[in-house]
């Protein structure tokens, strides 16, 4: 990924004995030549801090005392995060005869007392906490850090902490560390801080700071570090283990048959993904992704309204914490496939400009990148794209070798499990015999193909996990929308006068609440059998199994009234009278 936004602390970090060191500044220069925003982090009070560093205008914000106190150079702007500390503790400090010194929302003093102001924060009962850096001790409100400061102020630059490094040396830089996508920690400071780092910056003072900042420049994306800080859990391997992918900048391909639960794979990722922070943009042919809304900051556009327009798509990927679906289900293929390809080279720029979105989604790839023009629209210099797909043979070669890690849900086609086992043949070569494996995998089951780093060189088995948005709020395509006639459900096929077909969703649970009598439906499992056979949804489809087979041991007249409330949780019904 992109690198748009560098923190640094302070003193030990690119400062010693107060000063900063001249090569850090002239890499903060070069760094912010380069589009990157730089902020310093620091527990120092601000006046003390324009005291030793001068003109703070050499970056382009300032976190102060610890995470209570932010500052824009450029502006003079300043404002507080916290109250400040109550004047009966400072009065007892004075009465305690304690060094210390005031700041708008901590106090200052040296490490050694922190004992006594201890015991005077718990003479007073007051929420006040101590925070050492290095040998001094700082007392504030409670539930403020350098990251949460950080947080506030990356949000008023419109900057995501997943575009961060940050670089830190002391006790109070974990919690601005563990913010951040890459949190380093120098080598000559904390050996804890050191420890909990996903990187260590080599060297021995703030001079080697500067030879790092400027690598950063020079490569202009985030550092690869060999432990992830945030994972993705696809699901639990036949053993218990949980099976999970780092999070990094890499290419994934989700294949499998059609309907055999790569869209819910695809969400699954996608969901933790937005969890963790990261701002995605799935371009959702069928309108499988809606039931994502459900997150904090999803939207879904288009839809049945018009789909989003180059001006109005940059609008909504302003935000880090916002992700979109772009929901194309309600126009031809043909429709489809233009404003697909019109799309990705925009959201290709946006990235370049301003690191956003972090990941691009496109289902059903192998529809719009089948052909030499499809090199075009990707930037794979950049990576952080998945591309879900039933026939992935047909997805450009090049495409292909640029994907790290590759999901299979259940694939009957031999020339696509060929396929899929050429790509992988510059791994560890695997017994052919365990590829049969593709075919016969259930529909909650995925394989992890020996390219990915997580699978070890092996073709990983796992079952896949619950998402917490199964429920499809609005899917019309299911609900109102007629299958063919020959898919329809018919009831009471015997019985000419009373026969009646159901065509939706909505005239199948009419039906149903004609009467409670489908006993021989649930002894057979017909329900179940209709929806996975003829929607594909095999999440409610187990669901309504469940409620056949309690019902085929004890027999129970409320059951239809269950599959009812059933697919009611996963579908929005509206007024059941309506007409399609």
């Amino acid at each position: 990924m992109k690198l748009f936004v560098l923190a640094l602390d302070y003193d030990g970090t690119i400062a010693r004995d107060d000063v900063m060191s001249a090569p850090v500044r002239d890499a903060i220069a070069e760094v912010r030549s380069r589009g990157v925003t730089v902020l310093i982090v620091t527990g120092r009070i601000l006046d003390e801090l324009r005291r030793v560093a001068g003109d703070l205008r050499f970056v382009d914000g300032v976190v102060a005392e610890n995470g209570a106190v932010l500052h824009i150079p450029e502006t003079g702007h300043t404002t507080t995060l916290a109250a400040a500390v109550p004047e009966a503790f400072v009065a007892e400090l004075q009465r305690r005869a304690i060094p210390h010194r005031c700041g708008q929302c901590l106090v200052d003093a040296g490490a050694d007392d922190a004992p006594a102001m201890l015991q005077a924060i718990r003479a007073l009962e007051l929420p006040l906490v101590l925070i050492f850096n290095g040998g001094r001790v700082m007392v504030m409100r409670q539930g403020i850090s350098k990251a949460t400061g950080l947080q506030t102020l990356l949000d008023l630059l419109r900057r995501s902490p997943r575009n961060m490094v940050a670089i830190g040396d002391a006790e109070n830089d974990h919690e601005m560390l563990r913010l951040a996508e890459v949190g380093a920690a120098v080598e000559w400071g904390s050996t804890a801080l050191r420890a909990f780092a996903d990187t260590v910056v080599s060297g021995h003072g703030p001079p080697s700071v500067a030879e790092y900042i400027r690598a950063l420049a020079a490569g202009g994306t985030l550092p690869t570090v060999a432990r992830a800080r945030r994972r993705l859990r696809l699901g639990y391997r036949d053993d218990g283990r949980e099976f999970s992918l780092a999070v990094r900048g890499r290419n994934v391909l989700i294949a499998g048959d059609a309907k055999s639960g790569k869209s819910w794979a695809a969400g699954l990722l996608c969901e933790q993904l937005i969890m963790h922070g990261y701002c995605v943009c799935v371009l959702d042919p069928e309108g499988d992704y809606g039931a994502l809304e459900g997150l904090r900051g999803v939207s879904v556009l288009g839809g049945a309204d018009p789909l989003p327009s180059p001006r109005e798509l940059s609008r909504a990927l302003r935000y880090p914490d916002h992700s979109i679906v772009i929901d194309l289900s309600h126009r031809r293929q043909e429709e489809k496939t233009q404003y697909i390809r019109a799309v990705l080279p925009l959201l290709n720029q946006l990235r370049r400009q301003t690191g956003l979105p972090h990941r691009i989604v496109v289902d059903e790839a192998h529809y719009f990148l089948h052909d030499a023009a499809a090199r075009q629209l990707l930037d794979l210099s950049t990576n952080g794209y998945t591309f879900v797909s039933y026939w992935a043979s047909r997805l450009p070669q090049e495409l292909l070798r640029a994907t790290e890690v590759m999901i299979v849900t259940h694939e009957s086609n031999p020339a696509e499990i060929e396929a899929l086992r050429t790509w992988c043949s510059t791994c560890t070569p695997v017994d052919a015999s365990r590829w049969e494996i593709l075919g016969r995998l259930a529909m909650s089951q995925a394989v992890a193909l020996p390219i990915t780093a997580e699978a070890g060189g092996e073709l990983v088995l796992f079952t896949l996990g619950t998402r917490l948005t199964p429920h499809v709020r609005h899917r019309e395509k299911y609900v109102d929308v007629p299958v063919s006639e020959s898919h329809a459900f018919v009831f009471n096929p015997n019985d000419h006068q009373g026969c009646h077909r159901a065509r939706t969703l909505r005239q199948f649970v009419a039906e149903l609440q004609r009467s409670n009598d489908w006993d021989a439906y649930l002894r057979r499992g017909d329900f179940s059998r209709w929806i996975a056979d003829v929607f594909g949804d095999y999440m409610l489809a187990t669901e309504i199994r469940k409620r056949e087979a309690a019902h085929r041991a004890t027999p129970r007249p409320e059951t239809v009234a269950k599959v009812i409330e059933t697919i009611r949780r996963r579908y929005d019904l509206g007024q059941d009278g309506a007409a399609p």
